[in-house]
């Protein structure tokens, strides 16, 4: 039969049907990121109905949100297994039954539980496979691709803050519950269009190669076993330790653990870590914010919609800004400044004492957080790679979980304690300038030291120094000669005779 055709796994297309899944990543992804936010439109209603307080209704939001974050790691492991069509189908079934669901509660800890952890995982298992499978479809036109996908936050959030309002005047919040529930449900006719690229085709030569390298594998174990029988020496441990390293690649074949030896991730994880404890909380608290000052509910959910306007704008923007020649090198400078520029606009809103500054502040803050949405994964992408992004993903969304459920909650123990809210703005800001200023020195420091690496990499070239090659091959034999001992010598040997067999076959 004539040999089957050599084939690595297909490339980004860059564009085709990908087209079609920026469009599906779009609706989920602006779901996962834009629903706990327009959910803010129900908690004065909810806290007035449950008689709780600020801290204790803004624990609903970030449920959902440290949910939807912490569950980042069970999502990749699915979407590695499964691939991203069929977990986001099933996010998309989660969400509706935890809406649904949340529409009979009746107390505050039901609520927790269906619309902060069921739905939750939903909208985890909508989020991650829709950022990772732009990843396998884009490379050129990526940081685009990103911008266009993430500019799905906003315009679901443009759309559910008015929609939200007007459902709760006419069905009251347990039937607005209801009609979000089916709402979601389109999160699965977004999941189905997340095709997967093909997988690549193996060779008969490559399958004829790895058939004997196992055979020599089992050859030479046999007499190694053999030997120690003779000599009596112990293998037990041996088989124990090699059963732990199997139990360990099993678990770094869906996430990949050595991440956290690599500088850039690390930088990129502390201050991701840092920033949101203090990014979610003033979009969840500025209608309340609004009530409380005496602007009227519409007007209130309107500032939502003003900053979901201006961040529709900013991230595909952002995306093409981030993808020219002058600003793709350097990115991660880019990124760093929009987290502080993010702060500064918390630090300045408390001088909005009207509605006309809310709304000043709503397009700047709109604006800046596009622009930390838009680069949020790419960034990330841009340190480790297309090939480790997944892992990387689940293991930076389950560090930030802690962050995010306890920032919306410090901000209502702010607003209980002083009874004002522009202590809760002051945290935030100072928090994500601090995590800003921390990005930017610690990613000067990391680009310094990779030019130094690439430079002395380039210095010492194996191909140009032939004699040290050498000399580095033959210390390196008699290095493995004089750990292996002179007993196993006969099986060097032997395992030397198999190999020569094999590449002769």
């Amino acid at each position: 039969p004539p040999p089957a055709t050599t084939g690595q796994a297909p490339g980004p297309p860059d564009g085709g049907w990908g087209w079609a899944v920026v469009f599906g990543a779009f609706i989920s992804i602006g779901f996962a990121y834009a629903f706990p936010k327009g959910l803010a439109i129900f908690f004065k209603e909810i806290q007035d109905f449950f008689g709780t307080s600020y801290s204790e209704i803004a624990w609903v939001s970030s449920i959902m949100l440290a949910t939807t974050y912490g569950a980042g790691p069970i999502s990749s492991i699915l979407v590695n297994r499964y691939g991203s069509r069929p977990v986001v189908i099933f996010g998309g079934l989660l969400c509706g039954i935890g809406m649904v669901s949340a529409a009979f509660c009746t107390s505050i800890l039901q609520l927790y539980i269906c619309v902060g952890f069921i739905t939750g995982f939903g909208l985890a298992l909508n989020l991650q496979p829709s950022v990772i499978i732009i990843g396998k479809y884009f490379l050129k036109r990526r940081p685009i691709a990103n911008g266009l996908a993430m500019a799905g936050s906003p315009v679901m959030l443009c759309t559910l803050a008015p929609l939200n309002q007007f459902l709760f005047d006419n069905f009251g919040w347990r039937g607005s519950f209801l009609i979000l529930g089916a709402i979601l449900l389109n999160c699965c006719v977004a999941g189905a269009l997340f095709r997967p690229i093909g997988p690549s085709t193996v060779s008969v030569k490559t399958q004829m190669t790895e058939e004997g390298k196992s055979a020599l594998k089992e050859e030479v174990t046999e007499d190694a076993m053999e030997m120690s029988s003779s000599t009596n020496v112990p293998m037990e441990s041996k088989t124990e330790e090699e059963g732990g390293k199997d139990c360990c690649e099993k678990i770094n074949q869906y996430l990949d653990f050595s991440l956290f030896k690599h500088r850039g991730f690390l930088i990129y994880l502390i201050g991701n870590v840092l920033m949101f404890l203090g990014f979610f909380a003033p979009i969840v608290f500025l209608a309340p914010y609004a009530k409380h000052i005496g602007i009227d509910e519409y007007s209130a959910a309107f500032l939502l919609s003003i900053l979901a306007i201006v961040d529709m704008i900013a991230r595909p923007t952002t995306g093409i800004i981030a993808n020219s020649k002058w600003v793709r090198p350097r990115i991660q400078y880019f990124f760093s400044f929009s987290i502080a520029f993010n702060g500064t606009c918390h630090l300045l809103c408390p001088l909005a004492s009207g509605y006309t500054g809310l709304v000043v502040y709503s397009v700047f803050f709109g604006l800046a957080f596009g622009m930390v949405c838009a680069m949020l994964f790419e960034t990330l992408m841009d340190l480790v790679g297309a090939a480790r992004f997944t892992s990387a993903v689940g293991l930076v969304t389950i560090a930030e979980c802690c962050t995010i459920l306890l920032g919306p909650p410090i901000g209502g123990t702010l607003i209980d304690t002083f009874g004002d809210y522009k202590y809760m703005f002051i945290k935030c800001g100072a928090v994500m300038v601090l995590a800003g200023t921390f990005l930017f020195i610690m990613n000067y420091y990391n680009y310094r030291m990779l030019a130094k690496e690439k430079e002395r990499n380039v210095k010492w070239d194996p191909k140009e120094d032939p004699v040290r090659t050498e000399n580095d091959g033959k210390n390196n034999r008699n290095r493995e000669t004089a750990r292996d001992g002179p007993e196993l010598e006969p099986l060097r040997e032997e395992r030397e005779g198999l190999k020569k067999e094999v590449n002769g076959t």
